[in-house]
């Protein structure tokens, strides 16, 4: 029997629960994970439920990766009988590498990840003669998957283009692009879920076979997903299967891309008859924290009325941190988490949210400024930076040798192989129906020079071809030897890119312990999985504060968070504004997710002054008004006209007079805690700035100081009386 005695009275019902159909409304912090592990371990252990019938889908795979390594612990024994548990791209490919057949598909289909996609782009804008810069990738791509995701087909794209040229531009690309795909016998990853629905419609037998492979089926993070993938959820449970769900309304931020929170919210309509348990103890915030988020919340109309609460007390109140403006906010943020640092906070341990990635710019120089060490979490992804996909490139073509593949790497070292050449390749492949690679290795196209690169590529890539299937070699040892071979390493050496070189070790190391983990596992299995796999985890080795959006944060926990640039038409952003009602409650949601990311210290800053985004005056954020005043304190300068909101005037919301008596304020609470002064500066003065550092003025007419700070500052004008400047005689 399993031991529930360490869960709250809720979580017991979750684990424990008979129902056919259940939804499980897990609050921010609610050990939702351990809730939904421990049920499956409960069905396998106390029902007697085969584990290769339970089906749990994740929504990343960092979360899949953790709910095996948790089961393995409640379960040892033989690693085949542990239940299916992945994402729902991954589940379609293993679908789909079943029975893709009766769509007339091979099994050994090609799944593109977005480099993919964008060189299949690349072919087609040449092909067709378009400007990238007038159609940029990121807008095809997503043309070509809402038509594909409301099942317009290429004729029915070329018939709502009508008469307009960029529509029809736009409906020629899709044409190529699906061609293209035909070709290769490529699938992207909107196909994926897209194919294996269409598939299971199409085919009945099909789908009942899958309806008996997996009687219990479980669905975290339910709220995030969209209509197609409730469609293939709902498929797969038919009117016969346990459907259980995991998911929490408030936390549905990701309608951008499709997430319907209608799909979890009607669930008792669309599953009956179902159970609804609520998740409300919150294990990871303080309780000012959780108070202040859902005070925050419950202004939303469209959701499940629940109060979370915790046991975690805490005198700790949320900051409210108000600047003059984006540089003496991130100034502000880089000198408090050196004082965190210096009083024995790991850098680890704190995170800076932002709404949008372009708000990095001026928290990043703030860092650097500091000398603080950071990470862009959710940057360039391991997998995604350019000396890694072409390593796994080369990987590709001794598994298939498609064209993408061979068209990365033919000319990676540089062989000489220039437009000309590849547009000879590229004919004959079209003409003959033959992949790139087999036109270069079967054709007899070239002579001299060209002959000689050509059949020395082709014969290297035979080689790794043999060396594979002999099954004599590892998986790593073989990579070890395409490095090596194809020039990569020695090419990355002769430019001294130690960083890249470091990155083709790391790859090195997860192919060898894939080899070690999946011994009986082949190169082509370790290639998909890199394939679905985009949430590797690199930050935690090292001691970096961690920059992220909001977005990429969901699911994460740390010690202290700060959230910047808490203002109207910021966060909440400007377009979300302008939709109403809906678009705020969007951005309401965004907040709550990023204030319950903290778990002992929350700091919500805004910046003032002008904002050239905007194209006016910043305004604090309302989410910032709508925290209970009991849960939140003020700090900084702010600005004051008609109301709370608006502000002009600098105040000091501190009582610091007790502490600069003691000296132990800081030198930039010092500088930031003054109202504005009526003053002239000589020329020839020493002053010190909260951003700059210290400085002679040049110049002073006006009230407007022209100042020259220390490289890589230079000459800044501003005004002499501001609260970020003081002169150095005054702070001794």
């Amino acid at each position: 029997m399993i031991d529930v005695s360490g869960l709250n009275e809720n979580q017991k019902q979750a684990v424990l629960a008979d129902s056919k159909y259940l939804r499980i409304v897990a609050g921010a912090g609610s050990g939702k994970t351990r809730v939904l592990t421990m049920r499956i371990v409960h069905l396998i252990q106390d029902e007697n439920i085969l584990p290769r019938q339970i089906l749990a889908i994740t929504f990343t795979n960092k979360a899949a990766n953790e709910m095996k390594e948790r089961i393995k612990k409640m379960l040892p024994g033989d690693a085949g009988s542990q239940p299916w548990i992945s994402t729902i791209h991954s589940l379609c490919v293993r679908i789909l590498r079943e029975d893709i057949m009766c769509m007339g598909w091979p099994r050994n289909f090609t799944v593109l990840d977005a480099e993919d996609q964008k060189s299949i782009l690349r072919e087609a804008y040449k092909a067709i003669g378009v400007d990238a810069t007038a159609f940029p990738y990121p807008a095809l791509l997503d043309y070509i998957s809402n038509n594909k995701s409301a099942e317009i087909d290429v004729q029915r794209a070329f018939t709502l283009a009508g008469s307009f040229t960029g529509d029809k531009t736009k409906a020629k690309v899709y044409e190529f692009y699906v061609n293209r795909q035909n070709q290769m016998y490529a699938l992207d990853f909107d196909d994926l879920i897209l194919w294996t629905v269409r598939m299971f419609r199409t085919f009945a037998e099909v789908q009942a076979k899958w309806q008996r492979r997996f009687k219990f089926i479980h669905v975290d993070e339910f709220q995030d997903i969209d209509k197609i993938q409730y469609k293939l959820i709902s498929q797969l449970a038919g009117t016969e299967n346990s459907l259980y769900v995991v998911g929490d309304p408030d936390q549905t931020i990701y309608t951008w891309r499709g997430a319907d929170v209608n799909i979890i919210m009607n669930f008792e309509n669309d599953f009956k008859p179902s159970r609804t348990i609520m998740l409300n103890e919150n294990y990871r915030s303080t309780s000012a924290i959780l108070n202040g988020a859902n005070s925050v919340i419950k202004n939303n109309n469209h959701r499940m009325e629940k109060e979370l609460y915790t046991n975690r007390k805490s005198d700790e109140k949320i900051t409210h941190y108000a600047s003059a403006g984006d540089a003496y906010e991130a100034a502000w943020i880089a000198a408090k988490i050196q004082e965190l640092h210096k009083a024995g906070k790991a850098y680890h341990d704190i995170a800076i949210l932002y709404r949008s990635n372009y708000l990095s710019r001026s928290l990043e120089k703030g860092l650097l400024d500091e000398r603080i060490p950071y990470i862009i979490y959710g940057g360039t992804r391991f997998y995604e930076r350019m000396e890694v996909k072409d390593a796994l490139c080369y990987l590709r073509m001794v598994t298939g040798a498609d064209d993408l593949a061979f068209q990365r790497v033919i000319n990676k070292p540089r062989r000489g192989v220039g437009n000309k050449t590849m547009d000879l390749i590229t004919e004959h492949s079209v003409a003959e129906h033959k992949t790139m690679y087999e036109v270069v290795r079967d054709d007899e196209l070239f002579t001299g020079k060209m002959k000689t690169v050509m059949d020395s590529f082709v014969n290297m890539v035979e080689r790794w071809k043999r060396i594979s299937q002999d099954g004599k070699t590892q998986i790593f040892e073989l990579f070890e030897q395409i490095i090596e071979e194809s020039g990569l390493r020695k090419a990355l050496e002769d430019d001294k890119e130690l960083d890249r070189i470091e990155n083709l070790k790391e790859l090195i190391d997860d192919v060898k312990e894939f080899s070690e983990d999946y011994p009986e596992s082949s190169l082509d299995e370790y290639l998909q999985l890199v394939t679905l796999y985009g949430d590797r985890d690199e930050t935690m080795n090292s001691d970096f504060v961690q920059l992220m959006t909001v977005h990429a944060a969901k699911g994460l926990e740390f010690d202290t968070v700060f959230v910047s640039d808490m203002n109207d038409g910021i966060f909440p952003n400007e377009r979300a504004m302008n939709e109403g009602k809906k678009g705020i409650e969007e951005e309401r949601r965004l907040a709550y997710v990023a204030f319950t990311r903290a778990k002992n210290k929350l700091f919500l800053c805004e910046a003032g002054g002008y904002s050239y985004i905007l194209q006016r005056v910043r305004t604090r954020s309302r989410f910032i008004d709508e925290i209970d005043e009991q849960y939140i304190e003020h700090i900084g300068a702010t600005f004051e006209e008609e109301g709370p909101r608006h502000r002009n005037s600098y105040q000091d919301y501190e009582a610091r007079e007790d502490r600069e008596s003691q000296g132990s304020i800081s030198l930039l609470d010092r500088l930031q805690s003054s109202k504005p002064q009526n003053v002239e500066l000589k020329k020839g003065e020493q002053v010190v700035h909260a951003k700059f550092g210290e400085g002679i003025v040049i110049s002073c007419k006006g009230g407007i100081a022209e100042i020259a700070f220390p490289y890589p500052f230079g000459i800044k004008k501003i005004a002499a009386g501001h609260p970020s400047l003081k002169r150095k005689t005054d702070l001794n």
